[in-house]
């Protein structure tokens, strides 16, 4: 059985709003179930990582936080 990849480079990718106008930042995309691929906003061709969705939202939530 072949298992086929996600197109990444088609999915809908946004930057938060928090990053204003700057380049330097992540994206991400909420196109897959099960992961949050994220990739570096100056290089959208370059590498892509997909986090696992419960990571990803223990992440948010620890930066989130307040200190």
């Amino acid at each position: 059985m072949t298992t086929r990849s996600p197109d990444l480079i088609a999915m809908t990718w946004r930057k938060s709003t928090y990053s204003g106008s700057t380049v330097e930042c992540v994206e991400i995309t909420n196109d897959l179930p099960h992961a949050i691929p994220v990739r570096d906003s100056k290089s959208p061709h370059g590498p892509k990582l997909a986090v696992p969705t419960p990571a990803w939202s223990a992440f948010v939530t620890h930066v989130a936080a307040p200190e």
